[in-house]
């Protein structure tokens, strides 16, 4: 059985050599604590901690579950004893607000946090990490009251937070929830309905958890304008802020599940619940996207998380494992066999999974650099082109990296053969566990949607410009550069196609607007791959300085070099049948009748 190991030579060239964090904390409101001292020993001591304490809790959360008991949720064994761990490091308060117990360190640094925790143990790691969610959400627009009860402990992990929106009728389509919010005269309210498919809905690791809840008030308007927001805490508290009676609300069943079986995803009851109100009446749906989109950001580095696991599992077990002869020439002459490293068919899957993994780490920190603008940039304007930036990467990765995390979990299955479908080694748990990630937190549909129709063609194209804008310069500026020059003619090339293909898409929309959603899942793809192409255009500049000035870590570098060559020539040609699809009569999709799709 492999073990797991924080990749933080490839997390340290991302952040350090390529984003250049250290510089960005300097310049951003709170930064100046994260000295490179202090980030480096931080993330010394995660990568410890995840290695020794997260991982070993992986394989038998996943081969015990949960448990319903008649108390709650109990979770797998060794969780709540390393949760009250994760606690007592101060882990939970890293990047949250001084002002309810914070340490108030970057939110990239907290995300790097993640990175390394979710690859360690993904069920695991959403106990804490679905709190981040709720705790935005409450600080953006709680009132004080709510803050000074809640944040607190929320923000040093003695509570947790959970979201609950799907019901058993409807999943993403919220304008249908029931869920109903009756007002009582001391101002709270009493909330009647079920949720499902609630990660981390009841467990043991906590002593409360704050769930936020979107319900109707009798009277509200019908559809997504009716929603309001509360928050419903599982234990009661009493006048002074500490846990009291059992709040109405309960688990009702666990869902059975394909992976995460360490997570409790609940069926949950709230059977005349006390709750309160979130800012105003009508407004839970805006207020539910300040959860949505650090859920979608922090469900992006799944993809990354599972891609990670592959490529260590799939090297080591490649290194090892021997069958056939090169056909080259033997390569392990004092062995019967030659490690199945050796082959080109395993080489193009292990080159797969190892470029995607790197490209999704760069994507990933994108996406953090720009966060940590958004939230504590001192510049308004440089907020605000980070914000337009992040809200076109964040559907991207949400919706590119989790797919593409999928592919590389499925081949880390091929890559050990008949062993790989065997609960005997790490794979097929890693190929389960991933699965979901394409569907919760906005399915790749839903978030193709909201990138081509709400943003790009919403916006005019204008939400699009400074992203396409930078890989151009990017590309401009290197077109001479003997390392990287034919990358960056195929990126102008690219942006170029990128914005066709958008007003061919818009065009289209005017005259039938499902040409949409018929385009958006491909449109989103091609997007990812071009910022894919991107980032590898970047490392393999930095590796090429790198490998000129003269360094001790050559194979690394070289690593880099090779596996940039691979990309461009083997990965991002899959652009071009994108475009294509996305080129595709609308009639292909929509012309057939329903009942032709089975004739029995």
């Amino acid at each position: 059985m492999a073990d797991y190991k924080a990749p933080l030579r490839d997390i340290r060239f991302v952040r350090d050599e390529i984003f250049d964090f250290n510089t960005l904390y300097t310049k951003i409101n709170g930064g100046e604590d994260a000295t490179p001292d202090m980030v480096d020993a931080i993330l010394d001591e995660i990568g410890r901690f995840a290695e020794q304490e997260i991982a070993p809790t992986n394989v038998t959360g996943d081969r015990e579950g949960c448990k319903l008991g008649e108390d709650g949720v109990i979770a797998p064994s060794g969780f709540k004893e390393v949760y009250q761990k994760f606690v007592e490091g101060g882990w939970p308060s890293l990047s949250a607000d001084p002002e309810f117990g914070g340490q108030g360190l970057p939110v990239s640094l907290g995300m790097t946090v993640s990175e390394i925790v979710g690859q360690a143990n993904w069920s695991w790691g959403m106990y804490p990490g679905l709190s981040h969610g709720a705790k935005h959400l409450l600080e953006a627009h709680g009132s004080n009251e709510q803050k000074d009860t809640f944040l607190p402990r929320m923000v040093s992990g003695e509570w947790t937070g959970t979201m609950c929106l799907t019901e058993p009728h409807c999943g993403s389509d919220l304008g249908l929830l029931r869920t109903k919010a009756e007002a009582n005269a001391d101002g709270s309210y009493s909330l009647t309905g079920t949720k499902i498919f609630i990660s981390a809905g009841d467990h043991d690791l906590a002593e409360n958890i704050i769930h936020l809840v979107l319900a109707r008030v009798p009277g509200s308007p019908a559809g997504t304008k009716g929603i309001s927001i509360f928050v419903v805490p599982k234990n009661n508290l009493d006048d002074s802020g500490n846990v009291a009676e059992r709040n109405a609300v309960s688990c009702g069943a666990l869902e059975h599940k394909m992976g995460i079986h360490g997570n409790a995803t609940c069926v949950m009851n709230f059977d005349g619940a006390k709750g309160f109100l979130i800012g105003e009446q009508n407004k839970g749906l805006n207020y539910m996207f300040t959860m949505m989109n650090s859920a979608r950001i922090g469900t992006a580095f799944q993809g990354l998380a599972h891609s990670e696991l592959a490529i260590q599992h799939a090297t080591d077990y490649a290194r090892d494992r021997l069958q056939m002869r090169s056909l080259s020439g033997k390569k392990n002459p004092d062995g019967p066999a030659d490690p199945i490293i050796v082959h080109p068919d395993v080489r193009r899957m292990l080159l797969t999974i190892k470029s995607l993994t790197e490209g999704m780490r760069m994507m990933g920190y994108h996406m953090a650099y720009n966060a940590d603008i958004v939230s504590d940039g001192k510049d308004e304007e440089e907020r605000k082109v980070a914000d337009d930036l992040l809200s076109i990467l964040t559907p991207i990765g949400k919706a590119f990296m989790t797919e593409v995390g999928c592919e590389a979990a499925s081949l880390g299955v091929q890559v050990f053969g008949g062993h790989g479908y065997t609960a005997e080694w790490p794979a097929e748990q890693n190929m389960r566990d991933c699965r979901i990630s394409t569907i919760y937190e906005g399915t790749t549909g839903i978030q193709g949607l909201d990138l081509l129709g709400r943003k790009v063609l919403g916006s005019g194209g204008e939400l699009l410009k400074p992203l396409t804008k930078e890989i151009y310069v990017f590309a401009k500026e290197n077109l001479e550069n003997e390392a990287i020059g034919g990358y960056s003619v195929k990126l102008q090339e690219l942006t170029k196609e990128w914005g066709e293909l958008t007003m061919h898409i818009g065009m289209l929309a005017m005259e039938n607007p499902e040409e949409v959603g018929a385009a958006s899942v491909d449109y989103l793809m091609y997007a990812g791959y071009v910022c894919m192409a991107y980032y590898w255009a970047q490392m393999a500049k930095t590796a090429a300085e790198k490998l000129a000035a003269g360094t001790s870590e050559t194979a690394f570098y070289e690593a880099k070099l090779h596996t940039a060559k691979f990309y461009f020539a083997r990965i991002l040609p899959r652009t071009i049948t994108l475009a294509a699809t996305m080129k595709a009569p609308l009639d292909t999709l929509m012309d057939m009748d329903e009942e032709q799709f089975v004739i029995v």
